[in-house]
């Protein structure tokens, strides 16, 4: 498979791709980001891009892809709401308008535990709108990734804080189903690339689930 990969300078990001790039069945990964990602890597290729909202739809680099992985970011504490929606929202549906062969590409964009359209929380309602709207861009197959506690992959430098916090709760939090690796997050993508699934969203457990199956 031939992925395009978004905040690979991030937490998520980087992990991420550090487990895409040992998958033998990942031919290449195109890491599309505002700055470069410090990995050398045969199979890696990387799109430097100041604006992605200034992407075209005739950008020859985005041919031939089977996926795109939205993972670029931000945290909505402390971001004032203009430019969360922006990032969460404006952003990552362009990047989607843009893709050639929507027909035959899968889109995950990653969101998060406990996301709804309901919720009182602004972050909850801009990236359930995200959410639903990415359904409607005629891609072949679309899901919104929701984890909840994620650990860090080998080798991984962009680590939260808040991930070191955790990090002694997190064989509790994988037993109540609120945990997950990076490499359960890199092969449950593969997996929803390749197979489908039958829900949309894609809670932790989904991704322990999937993740076997690749």
């Amino acid at each position: 498979m031939k992925i395009i990969l978004t905040g690979a300078t991030g937490y998520v990001g980087e992990g991420t791709l550090l487990e895409l790039l040992k998958i033998d069945s990942v031919d290449k990964v195109l890491s599309v980001s505002r700055k470069p990602t410090g990995i050398a890597h045969p199979k890696l290729e990387e799109y430097i891009v100041p604006d992605f909202m200034q992407l075209a739809a005739d950008d020859e680099h985005f041919k031939g892809y089977d996926a795109v992985f939205f993972i670029a970011g931000i945290t909505s504490v402390g971001t004032p709401q203009d430019v969360y929606v922006r990032i969460s929202q404006e952003i990552p549906l362009h990047f989607a308008d843009i893709m050639p062969d929507k027909e035959k590409m899968t889109f995950i964009y990653l969101s998060g535990a406990g996301t709804t359209d309901k919720g009182r929380q602004f972050w909850q309602q801009v990236k359930s709108k995200t959410e639903h709207d990415i359904q409607e861009k005629g891609f072949r197959r679309a899901f919104a990734l929701r984890p909840a506690i994620m650990k860090w992959a080998k080798g991984q430098k962009h680590i939260q804080t808040m991930q070191y916090l955790f990090l002694p709760f997190y064989p509790l939090l994988r037993l109540f189903g609120q945990a997950n690796s990076m490499k359960e997050i890199a092969l449950s993508q593969l997996t929803l690339t390749r197979d489908g699934y039958e829900q949309f969203a894609i809670n932790p457990k989904d991704i322990v689930k999937l993740a076997e199956r690749f």
